[in-house]
């Protein structure tokens, strides 16, 4: 099935996979940009008391279909050590906790220290327990939400990341929405950055109720509005940030392979860059398959394909060379007048005693010691080339940019439990784990915390 174009987009660029026009928006508009709000502050100003009880209604009926006991708020009994071993988890005393929701300890006015070195430290036991449920956010996701299809441990959700001389403050709702009030904010890659934006509107919920503005006949594209703040936020697909197309065998069948043209980006985000405010821009996971690389109409390597007259690249070097493509544009975007540009690093996956196609799992409890993941070479060199070139852009980046790097590789290189696994009812994949994604709520929820912290840092 073709994606439905993205919409309120002034270009009528093609997109990757040759759909074109605007979706329905007039020729040089930009529903949802910088400028001209007003028509979308009036139809919300009419129509949000009707949604706000219709949100209401439907939160209650949410809350007693899909949370696993709403009535039950007495802690579980403690787990002794042995216990917690043989689940796997990590040596540490912590008591388990119902999913009871607690207000965040950070002050509205953030203050981030200059010098702390953000992604260096520990996870640290923490007994505030989750930021959110089910009821709370009714946006959650249905795949991502692990106790609904049967996870019965909680102590994945009892720790904090602590960085070393300093502290990382929680996500607070208040201070996010002033940083971000009147803007557009984008997250721009695949299914693990649509992960990165379900946790934050989960966590912007705890504030105000967002309002779905758009979703795709895919369901990859999506735009929410928080008309209280006058704050937009989406999420924009694409496999490799680049322009890329599948091989089909007779037009319906596909081929597996892929076909990545490295000098030209995917339109599918790239025609929306003159709209946006903040860009969180990712995407690793697309590369590790067989991939033919073009440029200048040339294939000039190729991803695991082994023939004798192309040349093998590395997918790290893959990962870089799309990267800096992206990095390029939004830096030379003479539209994009105060874009804030956000790198996410390589976010890595957990599979144990196999592939997610040959009986690999993801079955850990807690932390682990990072001498127990078996994390190959692939995880942190795809992160270094991802750093290498958002300090390169830094370094000549264009009036009116900011550039920052939300590096989480080594701080989710430890936290084997906090996926999904068996629990994610995909009636398609029945008893194949999901190692890939992550629980809401869940250990990506830090996420959320740096990007408060790189963006106050950005201000």
């Amino acid at each position: 099935m073709k994606s439905t174009p993205f919409p309120f987009s002034s270009s009528s660029s093609n997109n990757n996979n040759g759909s074109t026009g605007t979706g329905g928006a007039p020729p040089g508009s930009h529903f949802y940009g910088k400028r001209d709000k007003q028509t979308l502050n009036i139809i919300m100003a009419k129509a949000l008391p009707c949604l706000l009880s219709t949100f209401a209604i439907t939160t209650i009926f949410t809350f007693f279909l899909y949370s696993p006991d709403p009535f039950n708020l007495t802690p579980p009994p403690k787990q002794t050590q042995t216990q917690r071993q043989q689940q796997g988890g990590y040596d540490h005393h912590l008591l388990d906790q119902t999913i009871s929701l607690k207000p965040p300890t950070s002050p509205p006015n953030l203050k981030v220290e200059e010098n702390c070195e953000l992604f260096k430290g520990r996870w640290v036991p923490d007994h505030e327990g989750a930021r959110y449920n089910n009821w709370s956010c009714p946006t959650m996701p249905d795949s991502k939400n692990c106790f609904r299809h049967g996870r019965k441990d909680k102590d994945f959700l009892n720790w904090r990341w602590k960085p070393d001389g300093c502290v990382l403050q929680k996500f607070d709702p208040k201070a996010f929405f002033e940083i971000v009030r009147g803007k557009a904010m984008a997250f721009v890659g695949d299914s693990v950055a649509r992960n990165h934006f379900e946790s934050l509107l989960c966590l912007l919920s705890q504030e105000e109720a967002p309002v779905e503005a758009y979703k795709d006949a895919d369901d990859r594209n999506r735009i929410w509005h928080f008309p209280k703040h006058d704050f937009i936020l989406k999420v924009i697909w694409t496999k490799f940030l680049v322009a890329g197309e599948e091989r089909m065998i007779n037009s319906t069948t596909s081929a597996g392979i892929h076909d990545l043209y490295l000098d030209r980006l995917d339109e599918n985000w790239a025609r929306d860059l003159h709209a946006l405010d903040y860009v969180i821009i990712s995407g690793v996971h697309w590369f590790f398959r067989a991939i033919y690389l073009h440029q200048d109409s040339k294939v000039v390597g190729c991803i695991y394909c082994n023939e004798p007259n192309v040349t093998n690249w590395d997918v790290k070097v893959a990962v870089k060379m799309a990267l800096r493509a992206a990095l390029d544009r939004i830096n030379n975007c003479k539209e994009c007048k105060k874009t804030v540009v956000v790198v996410r690093t390589f976010s890595p996956s957990h599979f144990e005693n196999g592939l997610w196609n040959t009986g690999g799992t993801c079955n850990r409890t807690g932390p682990a010691r990072e001498l127990e993941i078996d994390s190959g070479r692939d995880v942190y060199e795809v992160r270094d080339k991802q750093v290498e070139e958002f300090q390169r852009v830094r370094k000549k980046v264009k009036k009116g940019k900011k550039f920052g790097v939300l590096d989480i590789t080594r701080v989710m290189r430890v936290r084997p439990d906090g996926h999904p696994g068996l629990f994610w009812g995909n009636q398609w994949m029945k008893g194949y784990s999901d190692c890939v994604h992550w629980c809401l709520p869940g250990p990506i929820d830090v996420w959320n915390d740096f990007l408060q912290a790189i963006l106050t840092r950005l201000r």
